[in-house]
């Protein structure tokens, strides 16, 4: 049987992230799975080896949903579903970019950005993103290296979204 792989973002009420975070530690989610960003998603949380849709649904996302509900902690989610599974990696990422590729491109684009060295991964989503890359860089300077490299790699890209891990937990 075929496992699945699932990323949900988070956007946080203002001042709250850290406060979810708490709360996400208390549901026993692998804390290497847990990312807090700074950018437009506020945490993301990559759930491996699911049987299916509903095992996600009932364990993991309606819980999360739940978290500070009384008080709309979790403003908006985004649940990206993963198409496309990249090798797994052990080294902690600098950032993650979303990538939204023409139609019909994705492959292609999959295909070059994974071909760029400091990417780790690079899964294929169905969601309001492509791609969800995880890159290795040393600092804001090599990031913005490796972002223009992830740019320029495949015609195919339309535009990119990058988020800084601020702490993996």
């Amino acid at each position: 049987m075929m496992s699945m792989k699932v990323y949900l973002g988070l956007y946080c009420k203002v001042g709250t992230p850290r406060r979810v975070l708490k709360e996400l530690l208390k549901l026993n989610i692998p804390r290497r799975d847990i990312f807090l960003l700074f950018g437009t998603i506020d945490i993301l949380i990559k759930f491996k080896k699911l049987k299916n849709l509903d095992e996600y649904i009932e364990k993991w996302f309606n819980p999360i949903t739940m978290i500070g509900a009384e008080k709309r902690l979790i403003v908006e989610t985004s649940t990206l579903i993963v198409r496309q599974e990249s090798p797994s990696y052990t080294e902690v990422p600098f950032a993650i970019i979303f990538v939204n590729t023409k139609p019909q491109a994705y492959e292609d684009v999959r295909k070059s950005v994974l071909s760029i060295p400091e990417v780790l991964s690079a899964d294929h989503v169905f969601g309001p993103y492509d791609i969800v890359c995880h890159v290795r860089a040393k600092n804001r300077v090599d990031l913005e290296r490796v972002l223009l490299s992830i740019q320029t790699s495949d015609s195919g890209i339309e535009k990119t979204l990058t988020c800084i891990i601020k702490e993996v937990y």
